[in-house]
């Protein structure tokens, strides 16, 4: 059974009918968090929605200690889906629809091209000979990652603990893309996945992405950072603790497609610039550090904590956000049991 998780402030979209449909032929679940402005309800059959009245009400201390009004609303829907025996989620927003190819079984082992060159990794040249680059690549690194082939290597069979599936026609780029370039782009859907090996580091969205029981502790979504780099900064965090669980991060082609909601692309900006100016010395911080090996999920709550007790002391995040942490554990381990 697959979950899938949502925030919205939106009626349901067009995007949404075709997910709630594809997952109620499957038996499949839609969790849906509401926020202060949105509908009272979500018309779906698959939609499980909650609003913000019925997430403080929960036994969760993150639904009354998260921000309203805030994309971070959807860390309690991975702990309702989680609490409700989910075995798969997937992660996505209410503008992307899926295509057909969002519907193959999804399974933790998969055939991927492995990359092994440590440092950034524009994951985007091996599905697309475009110029394009995902959001939150530093621009310090864009030169040098056009001069690098795509990966050639053959297919290793690759534990992927978390799986980024890529979004056609309105792909996830940064504002200075969209100001800058020319959409939409489709991807290679012939080219098979990239896994990204220990050192190797690529910024995955939430758009539609895949994570696995042993990887739940890395679904969590920080609060004290904007908008636009909160999926990012958790991606970071995520890579540097699946290493220690000899796991690692994996890219395959398009299985949805963005038609994107309205956006101001100079407040997008504007959002964007803490990840212009700090992912880099973010990747160096989190690969500095010496985390303890193993995939127990007190192991991995205390690497999870580690990596943002380094953000804190660097001054990228407050120290109200290891409050959060600490409420997100204690909530993972009373949903897991």
């Amino acid at each position: 059974m697959l979950d899938v998780v949502i925030t919205t402030i939106f009626p349901p979209t067009p995007a949404m009918q075709v997910l709630s449909d594809g997952l109620t032929a499957r038996g499949g679940r839609l969790w849906v968090m509401g926020d202060r402005k949105g509908p009272p309800a979500y018309d779906l059959e698959a939609a499980r929605f909650c609003t913000i009245d019925q997430q403080l009400a929960l036994p969760f201390e993150l639904g009354r200690q998260l921000p309203e009004r805030h994309y971070t609303r959807k860390n309690l829907g991975y702990l309702l889906a989680i609490q409700q025996g989910a075995q798969t989620i997937v992660e996505t927003d209410d503008d992307n629809a899926p295509t057909t190819r969002f519907w193959e079984p999804r399974q933790a082992h998969v055939q991927a091209r492995p990359v092994q060159q440590p440092g950034w990794w524009n994951v985007y040249r091996d599905f697309s000979s475009a110029r394009i680059w995902p959001r939150g690549f530093p621009l310090t690194h864009l030169t040098i990652s056009f001069a690098e082939p795509p990966t050639t290597t053959g297919l290793v069979t690759t534990e992927c603990l978390i799986q980024q599936g890529l979004a056609d026609d309105n792909p996830d780029v940064d504002a200075l893309y969209r100001l800058t370039a020319e959409l939409p782009v489709r991807f290679d859907p012939t080219a098979p996945p990239v896994a990204l090996g220990r050192g190797c580091w690529c910024p995955f969205n939430s758009q539609n992405t895949t994570f696995f029981p042993a990887a739940w502790p890395l679904l969590y979504l920080p609060s004290h950072c904007s908008f636009r780099m909160t999926d990012i900064w958790r991606s970071f965090v995520a890579q540097r603790c699946l290493w220690e669980m000899d796991s690692c991060l994996s890219f395959a082609g398009p299985s949805m497609r963005q038609d994107r909601n309205e956006h101001d692309l100079l407040r997008d900006f504007e959002q964007e610039i803490p990840g212009y100016l700090h992912n880099e010395r973010i990747r160096q911080l989190l690969a500095g550090l010496v985390l303890t090996p193993g995939r127990a999920q007190t192991t991995v709550a205390a690497n999870l904590m580690a990596c943002y007790a380094a953000l804190v002391r660097a001054g990228l995040l407050p120290e109200a956000e290891l409050k959060l942490v600490a409420a997100w554990q204690r909530d993972l381990a009373l949903a897991c049991a």
